[in-house]
């Protein structure tokens, strides 16, 4: 597909996708692109994408970005991890923690010994074999000892995306005020040419971003990318988001709560709290679900509840001709395990690695397309393993998804577990084996098996090579401050004297 050369990038909408595209085209090709971005203050942005994974932390180390700068512009908190309340039967608790538990062997995962430890009397939890969990538990984050924890962050999206557009403006990105009501095409290419405005401006393009969320002005009412829906899986099609005071010191995990017919979040940050209610509207209507969100919270209320329509699923096609698709106009999975802004970061990334030199070459959106394809696919089974994996009876909701048909990827990884406890990761998998574990087992699947190396150990040596591996977590626990202390002191209310006290 021959086209003019890529100088000219035109980000169609704002908000922490547009922004996040914008911080990282300008840091990366400097003044040899030229980068716009048009947005209307007329048009909101969902921005309830608050709670982040690990990954997020290489994205600000290519944009130059302190943490402790970070941190302070977005009223940002730790996360260690997401505890999941009533996932596998009412009253169930675990917690998925972003670092492995314990130590593996070369040919066994560390939940094998822990296996073969319950068979012979060892009843320690496996949560309590994570240096993260623990911590968790404690409400305690530090960086103290040899063990540094993996962590992400909470924050606020709205000021996330100001903290970028003052980035991306410092790096001589263009904001253009407007609303996008045309988009031309080339007759002979079908390419975009140019988007005219409300205001009867016309911008012109080499290449085009599409950060207009579920409408996918540009991917798909232009280009008809199409769309695979995965609403027969993902049941979810309604949300309501709530900001509420707080009234205890922020946690350092994110709280995902199994209700009737969906699911809550609980999300603390420096200043407030955000919740919010994920739910099938097929099960609980708008009244029901507001009432049951409202009922659940703690702290006053901030904001009124804002309601949220979506479908699960994802665009065939994300890079297509001359544009590509970030963000809810690329595809929409719920934010169960905090994966929105990670897609929008690896899409990126993938593309400035594949950004064409001087025309499109069909061969690299291909390559484009499949990756993200294989990456949005094996994040939807794991989200749909939460669903599935449960023993409830309290609900028709929760009965149907244990009786749901699944896709073959996602039922062949069950099986390979409920045999022996074997876990292995797929290629452009985000979720390594240890996650996939901690939430089967925490879900009450229990493999009928264990690696037979354990048994390599005496009974005697793997109690002492537990008992030793939980006596260091509880060490390095006890070495690191509480969580809010560490905050104050990051903002510089406190030095490093009351950290040790």
């Amino acid at each position: 597909m021959a086209a003019p050369g890529m100088h000219r990038i035109v980000i169609v909408g704002g908000g922490t996708a547009g922004w996040m595209a914008a911080a990282a085209l300008s840091r990366t090709f400097g003044e040899a692109k030229d980068i716009c971005l048009i947005e209307s203050d007329e048009i909101g942005t969902v921005g309830v994408g608050e709670a982040t994974i690990p990954a997020i932390k290489n994205f600000h180390l290519l944009l130059g970005l302190d943490e402790r700068e970070f941190l302070n512009a977005v009223n940002g908190t730790f996360k260690l991890g997401i505890e999941f309340d009533h996932w596998g039967q009412l009253g169930d608790r675990y917690f998925h923690p972003f670092g492995p538990p314990g130590t593996d062997s070369w040919a066994a995962q560390f939940h094998h010994y822990w296996l073969k430890g319950q068979s012979i009397g060892e009843n320690t939890g496996f949560n309590d074999f994570s240096v993260e969990a623990s911590l968790a538990r404690a409400g305690r984050f530090g960086m103290e000892g040899d063990r540094k924890p993996n962590y992400a962050y909470h924050f606020d999206a709205g000021l996330y995306a100001k903290l970028l557009r003052r980035l991306s403006e410092s790096w001589r990105v263009r904001r253009i005020e407007g609303k996008v009501v045309d988009v031309k095409l080339t007759t002979e290419s079908g390419m975009i040419e140019s988007v005219r405005l409300e205001s009867g401006e016309l911008v012109a393009g080499d290449f085009f971003i599409d950060c207009t969320g579920f409408r996918g002005l540009l991917i798909e009412q232009a280009l008809h990318s199409g769309w695979e829906d995965w609403s027969h899986w993902l049941k979810s099609d309604s949300a309501l988001a709530v900001q509420t005071e707080s009234v205890a010191p922020p946690a350092p995990f994110t709280r995902a709560t199994a209700r009737s017919a969906g699911w809550q979040w609980k999300i603390p940050l420096q200043h407030r709290v955000g919740n919010g209610l994920v739910y099938c509207s097929d099960y609980i209507d708008d009244d029901e679900a507001r009432k049951l969100l409202l009922d659940n919270v703690d702290g006053q209320t901030i904001t009124e509840p804002r309601q949220l329509r979506f479908k699960t699923g994802r665009r065939l096609m994300q890079w297509n001709k001359n544009c590509l698709a970030l963000g809810l106009s690329s595809g929409f999975l719920e934010p169960l395990e905090s994966t929105s802004i990670h897609l929008i970061q690896n899409s990126l990334i993938r593309f400035i690695k594949l950004f064409p030199a001087h025309q499109i070459e069909q061969a690299e959106v291909d390559q484009f397309n499949d990756d993200v394809r294989l990456e949005f696919e094996r994040i939807r089974d794991f989200i749909i393993l939460h669903y599935h994996v449960n023993q409830r009876n309290d609900s028709p909701y929760w009965v149907e998804l244990r009786e749901m048909d699944l896709p073959d990827t996602l039922a062949h990884k069950i099986e390979l577990f409920k045999s022996n406890g074997r876990v292995f990761r797929d290629q452009y998998e985000l979720f390594a084996e240890q996650s996939w574990v901690v939430v089967m087992m925490g879900q009450g699947l229990k493999p009928g098996g264990f690696h037979p190396i354990v048994d390599n150990l005496s009974d005697a040596d793997l109690r002492r090579f537990l008992q030793q591996t939980r006596a260091s977590v509880d060490q390095l626990v006890q070495l690191q401050p509480m969580h809010d202390a560490y905050l104050r002191h990051l903002q510089g209310v406190e030095g490093t004297e009351s950290l040790r006290a």
